[in-house]
């Protein structure tokens, strides 16, 4: 059975260490390959830039099986600083990423409106996989009373995901070309509203 609870309710003093391990993972090969080959150094920077009072956590058998982040409007899951990511990466490469990740987290600043959050980091463990962690994560965001919409941003190439996405309800509103030479033609926005 698949338990979903707030990331920072977990009592365990390595719960960040263990979200920045599936969220690196999920993301490596579509973006912080960019940022640097070695994993470990990538992890340890989103250990400390992780805000994960914005997570939820899928637990299946006391293991994190899948995370998701939610935030409402002009709120990040990530605190982007430059000490982490220059301290883990190197100066070049740290900046790189901090210049990076702010210019992509900006644009998603005032894209929701009240009553609207937006739905980031869906990742499944590849353990867990095909055990209903996705939908669990989304379904129960969906149930939480302060929010009446959710938006969301997913690769064109992550077919999987937008399949999950459209069966759970979401229409894609608009899409956006993909950075060159990314492999992603498109960033479709999608949006899901209770009404």
């Amino acid at each position: 059975m698949v338990k979903i609870q707030v990331a920072s309710d977990i009592a365990e003093p390595d719960t960040a260490v263990k979200i920045a391990d599936i969220y690196v993972n999920g993301f490596y090969d579509v973006a912080f390959k960019y940022f640097s080959k070695d994993k470990e150094k990538l992890k340890k920077a989103a250990a400390e830039m992780l805000l994960i009072q914005y997570f939820y956590v899928a637990e299946i058998d006391s293991e994190i099986a899948g995370i998701i982040a939610c935030v409402e409007k002009s709120g990040s899951y990530l605190n982007i600083d430059k000490k982490p990511l220059t301290k883990h990466l190197g100066l070049f490469r740290g900046l790189f990423a901090y210049f990076a990740l702010k210019n992509y987290y900006k644009k998603l600043k005032n894209w929701n409106s009240e009553k609207t959050a937006i739905i980031d980091c869906l990742v499944t463990n590849p353990a867990y996989r095909g055990k209903g962690v996705a939908t669990a994560l989304i379904e129960h965001l969906f149930a939480l009373p302060e929010y009446n919409s959710y938006l969301l941003e997913v690769a064109d190439t992550n077919i999987n995901a937008v399949e999950l996405y459209k069966k759970l309800g979401f229409k894609e509103t608009h899409r956006k070309k993909g950075p060159y030479g990314s492999g992603i033609n498109y960033f479709l926005y999608m949006k899901y509203s209770k009404e």
